[in-house]
């Protein structure tokens, strides 16, 4: 029986978004389920107006992954709203690859947190955050925080507020 040739896969090239890319987040975003549908206007006026604070992974042509953040007005955190990665380009590191290059920009160098909301049964959120902060040497702390009955009128798993500690931003070049 002949083995299967194998092909190589192209490394994903981390970028921040433009507003052109907005309908194709708004796909990948589509098929990462269990992660929320927004509209694809939202999609776009992140791209758009929170390009600093988000990324796109492209690899051949297709952006195969997103994250979209900003900074939280008033706080020195810096807030990951979601994180999607394609079925074609998963076991390549890239949730974890995307953070660290958000983190290490400029934009970001005033964060000393990052904090980003999970449902309790979002195992693939959970283990890229745990395996995240490990990466970086910081602490993860979690509390529930938009809860199930009092502000999804029992619509929506109560969402859980993530918080890690960043580290100096010498030692977060170092993780990356």
């Amino acid at each position: 029986m002949p083995t299967p040739s194998i092909v190589p896969r192209s490394t994903p090239r981390l970028r921040k978004p433009v507003a052109e890319d907005g309908a194709a987040i708004w796909d990948l975003i589509r098929s990462c389920e269990p992660l929320d549908e927004n509209s694809m206007y939202a999609n776009l006026i992140q791209a758009d107006h929170f390009r600093d604070t988000c990324v796109v992974a492209e690899m051949d042509g297709d952006i195969v992954g997103w994250i979209s953040g900003h900074m939280i007005p008033s706080e020195d955190a810096l807030f990951v709203w979601q994180v999607a990665v394609s079925p074609k380009a998963r076991g390549l590191g890239l949730g974890k690859s995307m953070l660290l290059n958000l983190i290490n920009r400029d934009e970001a160098k005033e964060a000393a947190q990052l904090k980003t909301t999970i449902t309790e049964d979002n195992d693939a959120s959970w283990g890229l955050f745990r395996s995240f902060a490990r990466h970086i040497g910081g602490d993860l702390a979690d509390e529930p925080y938009f809860e199930q009955d009092t502000h999804f009128d029992g619509a929506h798993d109560t969402e859980h507020m993530v918080t890690i500690t960043l580290p100096q931003r010498a030692e977060l070049k170092r993780a990356a």
